[in-house]
């Protein structure tokens, strides 16, 4: 079985426990692919170049980031380059023989390129153009594979691949977790997702809340009312990990001596594959 793990980009978050946690399931012959996000470096990066990160929130109030040409540029070099090249040479300090790739090497992270967005500013929703972002419609299995089938471990980051109405291709923005999430669905991987707080809690501001578990879709809703914030994209990434065929998925802290280990024997909120909606269910249940 692979674990996909994403190690989150917030400042709280310290990854040396899980990279060392990596090279000790390498060690013991597991598959592992790596991936991360970054967002607190990419706005702490274009803050010293004199730019001003720019958020908006979409009319079903979720909030993400604008990225321009400029912030794109200053992407592409914090993501791939410095974040992605910092990771493999940790690796590589823990013995484990890894390999980098962006989403656009080998066109492992695809899908259509989104250049407007729909907005909510000022309570009035509104169409904001010149975003390179996209929707991951499509993932490099078998690229992956054979990666993992030489000995090597993957190190992914986005951007992604985006395919414009002209029929060429621009490097754009993705969320690291749904990115993720993509990935281990295209595996049926366990995916875990390693950040700043130990799960998902009832009350986002008390730890003894934490929800241990969800494995059915009554449940999966309590999960869905109790996140927040940063935590509402997690939750959309866990569905659409475990829709695209993965075998379950782990918010868990990365501030831990073994975060994955732990992850996986339970440690965390973890959600199966019953908290998906049985269709024929649900279309029975309208009529």
């Amino acid at each position: 079985m692979t674990t996909v793990v994403k190690i989150g980009g917030a400042r709280a978050v310290d990854p040396e426990g899980a990279l060392a946690d990596v090279a000790s399931l390498v060690e013991d012959g597991e598959d592992v692919v790596l991936t991360h996000g970054g967002s607190t470096a990419v706005d702490e990066t274009l803050e010293a170049l004199g730019q001003d990160p720019t958020y908006v929130e979409t009319p079903g109030g979720v909030v993400g980031r604008f990225t321009d040409e400029e912030t794109m540029d200053v992407f592409k070099m914090v993501m791939p380059g410095k974040l992605n090249t910092d990771l493999v040479e940790s690796l590589h300090n823990e013995g484990v023989d890894a390999v980098g790739l962006s989403g656009t090497d080998g066109k492992l992270l695809c899908g259509k390129r989104k250049s407007a967005v729909r907005v909510k500013e000022d309570g009035k929703k509104k169409i904001k153009r010149g975003d390179h972002s996209g929707k991951i419609e499509s993932v490099n299995a078998d690229l992956l594979e054979t990666i993992l089938e030489g000995g090597y471990t993957p190190v992914v980051s986005v951007p992604m691949l985006g395919k414009e109405k002209s029929g060429g291709y621009t490097a754009v923005n993705a969320d690291a977790d749904r990115a993720a999430a993509a990935i281990a669905g295209a595996l049926e991987a366990d995916l875990v997702l390693l950040t700043d707080v130990s799960g998902i809690y009832e009350d986002p501001d008390d730890e003894s809340t934490k929800i241990d578990s969800a494995a059915t879709p009554e449940e999966f809703e309590g999960v869905k009312e109790a996140a927040e914030g940063f935590m509402t994209k997690k939750v959309m990434a866990a569905e659409e990990a475990l829709e695209g065929g993965g075998a379950s998925v782990i918010v868990a802290t990365a501030n831990a001596d073994d975060p994955i280990t732990s992850a996986l024997s339970g440690e965390g909120t973890t959600l199966e594959p019953g908290v998906l909606a049985d269709d024929e269910a649900e279309t029975e249940a309208t009529q």
